[in-house]
């Protein structure tokens, strides 16, 4: 048997679909499909919910996160840490399965290794239609260094506590894994004799990231961190990372208490109020929700304070709120991930408003 996980949210409905429907015609069967959706827009949720229903072999499950940055490292442990089966598999929404992928899958395992497979790059002029498998051709295909479709034994994967939930937003958290899977004596294999899947075409999500403050929630210099992080990862044979309430994601109660809960704080943009938030109101905080609203100060661009500058008097230093942005998600995703929280910019970009349950 084999477990694909389906790590998801808000991804394109038909890439959805075809990914399933290649699974429909596998010539082996022992395979089941947990669909995790990690905080979908309400609209799309219920028609993915839908979709997951037209078949027999998938299980749907949602997380109301849509108010907190992706973290496929939380999507997937949510799943392994209660999993039964012997060996899992991290799919993908934008996979096409060979017909023949379970059945040559399920002949790879063994209980002391993960293997990671070759795919073929579709182009935006080749997506699936009503070729076979096999009639796809001059695609290009991925190397060793692409770690992300990995099937691994679920016993190595608990032992070393899941998938390491700092990783938010895009990159690394499978690389990561692999790393921490040769530390603790266990062996990775690279499967490339054969091409089982393909990739369909999409755009990238990181030509997305903005240097500006956006309703999509992004950190500036995320990606580069997340590298930085596997390569200490690398250089101090780390194996488990996550604490014991590894796999628990926010629970349809806490959002509704969060959603509902008064604001606590209204604060402005000055630096020494955001810093004191993050570094004495936060710690300080137990066993109550913090809620804050964030604005800029009208003073900041006042006539007032550009005349006080032109005098030559002290005024107060402010953060924009794209820097408190970057700082409090940081914040949030390094120290805060184990707790239940919102956070959400405003439809105008001029107000941030944060939630957490201390």
């Amino acid at each position: 048997m084999l477990t694909l996980i389906y790590p998801y949210r808000n991804r394109e409905l038909e890439r959805l679909k075809n990914s399933l429907d290649s699974l429909k015609n596998q010539t082996d069967s022992e395979f089941e499909v947990y669909f995790v959706d990690y905080g979908s827009e309400e609209k799309k949720a219920k028609r993915v919910e839908l979709i997951c229903g037209e078949f027999d072999f998938v299980t749907y499950k949602f997380y109301s996160t849509q108010f907190q940055p992706w973290n496929k490292s939380k999507s997937l442990n949510s799943v392994i840490k209660n999993l039964e089966t012997d060996f899992c598999f991290v799919a993908d929404v934008d996979m096409i399965f060979h017909p023949q992928f379970i059945e040559k899958a399920l002949k790879l395992q063994a209980s002391n290794k993960t293997v990671y497979f070759q795919v073929g790059f579709l182009g935006p002029e080749k997506g699936p239609g009503s070729k076979e498998f096999e009639d796809y051709e001059n695609y290009r295909k991925s190397t060793f260094e692409a770690t992300g479709l990995s099937m691994f034994p679920v016993r190595i994967l608990k032992e070393l506590r899941g998938f390491d939930e700092f990783y938010h937003f895009w990159g690394a958290e499978d690389s990561d894994m692999h790393v921490r899977i040769k530390n603790a004596g266990y062996e990775v294999e690279f499967y490339d004799e054969e091409v089982l899947m393909l990739h369909q075409w999409h755009p990238s999500y990181r030509s997305s990231e903005s240097s500006d403050l956006s309703k999509e929630l992004q950190i500036s210099g995320i990606v580069q961190l997340n590298h930085q992080h596997v390569k200490y990862a690398v250089q101090y044979k780390t194996t488990k990372v996550n604490r014991k309430n590894w796999g628990e994601c926010i629970s349809l109660e806490e959002f509704n208490e969060l959603e509902k809960a008064p604001v606590n704080f209204v604060l402005d943009n000055e630096q020494r109020k955001i810093d004191h938030l993050m570094f004495v109101l936060m710690p300080r905080c137990k066993d109550e929700i913090l809620k804050i609203t964030i604005r800029k100060d009208p003073f900041q661009n006042s006539p007032k304070s550009s005349v006080k500058k032109l005098m030559g008097k002290k005024v107060p230093e402010y953060y924009s709120l794209k820097e408190i942005n970057d700082k409090i998600l940081l914040h949030l995703i390094s120290f805060y991930r184990n707790k239940a929280y919102t956070y959400k910019i405003t439809e105008d970009l001029k107000s941030i408003e944060m939630a957490v349950k201390l």
